[in-house]
Parts: structure tokens; sequence; C-alpha cells
């Protein structure tokens, strides 16, 4: 996966409270393992009218908010089932980056295994944010994962992270790259296992 660093990108509102994963990307969608496509499909239900049109008050069908890479969210994000597709789904359609006042845990985890940062912000500098962004449509907010901070205008607030999935995302690594990073030993204990119990090998090339 792509690296996380820092981002200065277009932030859209969406303060919706417990949005969730059949939300984000609906359960008629879920059946690929591809983690590409699904973004014309995130957020259908709310995003498209009965004709497939787009619904033009839905924030990120707005001309403004179109290259968003930022979305800004309400409280209990991405609860419901532990759908993957979910995070699959907004970083296909341009997202890296999702902050909100919580998030439930299962997306929240999804989301670093598949290079998108999510932030759990307090509730006042949410709602300062979101103030900010009503007074500043398609206004620009900066994410600096080194530096644990958030700004926007004038005004800023660090968060708080994980170390380990602050260094998977700093250096772009999924689960199987963080396994492929032991591959000598793996190598080397295939190796060995090769010589000293060859059955157990038998047939694994």
């Amino acid at each position: 996966m792509d690296p996380f660093n820092k981002l200065t990108a277009i932030a859209a509102p969406l303060p919706m409270m417990n949005v969730d994963t059949d939300v984000i990307i609906p359960k008629q969608f879920l059946r690929t393992i591809k983690r590409t496509g699904l973004g014309v499909h995130a957020f259908h239900d709310i995003r498209y009218n009965e004709d497939g049109s787009k619904k033009p008050d839905f924030v990120l069908n707005k001309e403004e908010y179109k290259n968003a890479e930022i979305l800004v969210t309400g409280g209990n994000f991405g609860c419901g089932s532990s759908r993957e597709h979910a995070p699959w789904a907004l970083l296909d359609m341009g997202l890296r980056c999702v902050i909100g006042p919580s998030f439930a845990d299962i997306f929240y985890n999804n989301c670093f295994k598949n290079g998108i940062l999510p932030i759990e912000m307090n509730k006042e500098d949410h709602s300062a944010l979101l103030d900010w962004m009503s007074e500043n449509e398609s206004g620009e907010v900066s994410v600096d994962l080194e530096a644990q901070s958030v700004t926007w205008g004038n005004h800023g607030t660090s968060f708080d992270i994980d170390p380990f999935r602050k260094h998977c995302l700093l250096n772009g690594l999924d689960d199987i790259a963080l396994t492929m990073e032991n591959k000598s030993h793996i190598a080397s204990y295939e190796d060995k296992t090769d010589k000293e119990k060859p059955w157990l090998m038998a047939g694994s090339e």
C-alpha cells in the first residue's frame, strides 16, 4: 500500500452519526475480493437516486468536494458489520484520511491495514473544524502523521496514534508487507525443515 506521511487536501464534511458499513458500501456490492472498483458504489444509497442519477445535495457529489481526500465524519463512523470492503471503497474514491470523534473498532483497524489514516479528534476540536469548514467550502486541511498534527486555517490540534500503526502507515506496510520483512527468516526455516523433515515440505513448491 502507499505510504502516508503528509497530506494537504480538500476536506468534505459528512457529520452524520452512526454511519454503518452498509451505508459506506451496501451488501449487494460485496461480491468481489478486489480492492479496486468499489469507489463508484461508496455511499450508494445516500449518493444516488433510484434511477442512478447523483443526488445533488450529497456532499461528495458537489463540485467543490469532487477532489476531496479527507472526510470529516460524525461519531461512531464505520459501525455495523466488519466488512473490509468499507475502507476499500473509501480508498478507491480517493479518500486517504477520515477524521471524526469516534470510530467503530473493526473499521478503525481496517483503515490502517489499507492505507487510510483514521484520526480520532476530541469533540471541541471536531466542532471547531466543522464550523471552519462550513465557512470555507472546499477548504484544505493539512495532516502530518509524523508530527501527529491536523491544521486548518489558523487552527490546529494534535492526535494520538499507536506507534506500531504509525510506523506501518509511514512506511506503507500492510500485513503482507510486514510478513515479507521476515522473508529471510521464513526461507531459512523452510530450508531447515526441508532438510530435517522433507516429508512436511513435499509438494509445497
